[in-house]
């Protein structure tokens, strides 16, 4: 009746994942008691669990990605703790099987569940008020794209307590994820729970490609739109490319699991190698999606805080499109050693070396910003600097793996490893982070603690370079990834050196969480009551903070780029012109929290193989979704008077 799934499932055998997986759900159910206690429920369900506003979307998306940022980053620790006393005769305290599971689940969570949900909350919460829209183009799919993604990681942490994560590795390459090498449920809850938030976020790519090239304020053409919006774009346009191909890659892999196809086994004609072409096909263009947006954020971060317009607006936004069209050209340089051949292995090489290009044109146009400006040395601008100099370094080294002789020495070391977080921490982090504390003044309408959030930055910028500095050393002296113990004594010191770095990044975190807590103790004293407390020069600081559920009572007329900025010079104030007009919202929706219910029913049975819960799910799916198409009364109305009243309470 269960299928596989047995009590064997729990590991009670396992002290690490038992606590861990106690702890974890504790703390979930502690907080869900404590809310009900506090009479809180009802107005989380109205307000923010079943709302389609993009604004709080964005909200909860970024609230997730900090969760998962401190579960992933927890395996962090785990790791270089592992590595930092698993020398010579030691063999540390994780076992082998256990430590697979670990870098497995690390990457997996910092890539789908901490990366894209920051970059996609984003995007939500700024795109529709920098285009001076109203919402999306599709709200209530939105709902349904940030309840899929939670769905996803809500199965990634259900292995944690019942059953095995993936052994594999966070890209599952065959054939050790093939069922005679992987016959437990690890791979299995992998491939669900990825499945169902690539769902997601192949959904938020089609609204937000949808929502840029259709829905812009009056006057606002391609060539005035902020650049957050065109790396936006551009990124959205990478994901409805590119997700279809991780979606269908990983469909043949369950195939082959379940049914017993051969698309990746050398049985039946099948190839492994296909399956890694296939995958780096999505790979390399997910680097982009991930941090085309964290470049978006730079731009607009680096222009306020200078006090100057981006230098060089149409090159940023044509190298931005550049990358966009590259990042699929470059894909086989992540497997130069599979024996391609020289022709092959030169162009994607070359090619690797011109998608540097464009990035290098993007690091000197935010120069020659900074260049003769009055700026202003505001904790988002630090993780902007930050990220110039860490991610120059990054590329450099990107450059290296490139040319194919040196890659072959470096490919599976732990250069490699110290590349790919070079250019992810110092670019999408540090992103991730400017835009954060950029933009939470005008989520929450006061500002962030500004002492402790440099303190924060110096933190990671320091633990960053601590922890992943040596690793270059330890790859060029010989030190592979995936090592769960090591036989050189001498490579310890720099593992020590590299644990360190972790935990001022640990300290980092704490801090984070601390600025929050103090921020929000101190929000009286920290309001802003302008709606622009940092002089800003797009759309979105002409309005409240935080933002009405309409946005902008009358739609603002664009007439140039920075169209606040040459607002606040001709004297004008945006959005804010009589006479209102009646508005229309789209009413808040539970479908969205009713499909990732019963997908996560679904994919837990799947997983297990309990066949009649598997159809509950996809049944309780389907009703969901169709019983959305037969609600008539979908919008609400905001009157005229209602509008008014608002702005002149604002304007007093």
């Amino acid at each position: 009746m269960f299928g596989k799934l047995t009590w064997a499932a729990v590991p009670l055998d396992q002290p690490i994942p038992l606590v861990a997986g106690c702890v974890a759900f504790g703390i979930v159910g502690g907080i869900a008691v404590y809310v009900v206690l506090k009479g809180w429920a009802p107005y989380l369900w109205r307000e923010w669990i079943t709302s389609v506003d993009h604004k709080r979307l964005g909200i909860m998306y970024a609230l997730l990605a900090m969760v998962m940022l401190v579960r992933g980053f927890i395996d962090a620790l785990m790791m270089r703790s592992q590595q930092a006393i698993a020398a010579g005769g030691s063999q540390g305290y994780l076992p082998p099987e256990h430590y697979d599971q670990i870098f497995s689940a690390h990457g997996t969570i910092m890539i789908f569940f901490v990366g894209m949900p920051f970059v996609i909350g984003l995007m939500n919460f700024v795109v529709p008020l920098q285009l001076g829209v109203r919402d999306v183009a599709f709200p209530v799919l939105n709902s349904v794209s940030f309840w899929l993604t939670a769905s996803g990681a809500l199965l990634v942490n259900v292995s944690l307590f019942v059953g095995e994560f993936a052994h594999t590795g966070w890209l599952v390459y065959p054939p050790l994820s093939e069922i005679a090498y992987s016959p437990g449920v690890g791979v299995d809850y992998y491939l669900w729970a990825l499945q169902i938030s690539g769902a997601g976020s192949l959904m938020t790519g089609i609204n937000f490609t949808t929502t840029i090239l259709k829905l812009r304020a009056p006057g606002m053409g391609y060539s005035r739109m902020p650049i957050f919006c065109w790396t936006a774009l551009s990124s959205n346009l990478l994901i409805v490319a590119a997700f279809p191909i991780l979606t269908a890659t990983f469909a043949m892999l369950l195939l082959d699991r379940y049914l017993g196809f051969h698309f990746f086994t050398n049985d039946g004609g099948g190839n492994p190698m296909m399956y890694v072409n296939l995958i780096w096909a999505w790979g390399h263009p997910e680097v982009y999606i991930l941090v085309l947006p964290a470049f978006g954020v730079f731009s607009e971060v680096i222009a306020t805080f200078s006090g100057k317009p981006l230098f060089g607006y149409r090159s940023m936004a044509a190298a931005t499109l550049g990358i966009c069209m590259l990042s699929f050209m470059v894909w086989l340089h992540h497997f130069f050693t599979m024996g391609a051949g020289a022709d092959v292995n030169a162009f994607f090489g070359v090619m690797t070396m011109i998608i540097a290009v464009p990035t290098g044109v993007k690091v000197f146009n935010w120069l020659f910003t900074l260049y003769g400006g009055r700026v202003r040395f505001n904790t988002p601008l630090l993780w902007a600097l930050g990220f110039m100099c860490t991610f120059v370094i990054g590329g450099m080294t990107g450059v290296l793996l490139a040319i194919p002789p040196a890659d072959f020495v470096l490919h599976n070391s732990l250069f490699l490893v110290a590349h790919f977080h070079n250019v992810i921490i110092g670019g999408v982090l540090f992103g991730a982070f400017a835009g954060y504390m950029y933009w939470f003044p005008k989520a929450f309408g006061f500002t962030l603690h500004e002492g402790l959030g440099k303190a924060t930055f110096w933190c990671w910028l320091v633990g960053f370079y601590l922890a992943f500095m040596p690793l270059y050393a330890l790859g060029l002296m010989g030190a592979t990834r995936r090592m769960q113990h090591y036989a050189e004594t001498e490579w310890r010191p720099l593992m020590l050196v590299a644990m360190a770095g972790a935990l001022v990044i640990l300290a980092g975190i704490a801090l984070l969480v601390l600025q929050l807590f103090v921020s929000i103790r101190n929000r009286a004293r920290l309001r802003d009551a302008t709606g622009d407390p940092w002089n800003g020069r797009t759309l979105e600081w002409s309005i409240a903070s935080p933002p009405p559920p309409w946005n902008f009572a009358v739609l603002p007329q664009v007439q140039g780029v920075d169209a606040y900025w040459n607002m606040k010079q001709a004297g004008r104030q945006a959005a804010r012109q009589l006479p209102f007009e009646t508005i229309h919202l789209p009413r808040n929706s539970a479908v969205g929290v009713a499909i990732a219910f019963f997908t996560s029913i679904g994919g837990f049975a799947l997983v297990w193989h309990i066949w009649w819960l598997a159809i509950i799910g996809f049944v309780g799916l389907l009703v969901a979704a169709l019983s959305h198409g037969w609600i008539i009364d979908r919008e609400e109305e905001i009157p005229p008077e209602r509008l008014a009243a608002l702005e002149r309470e604002r304007s007093t």
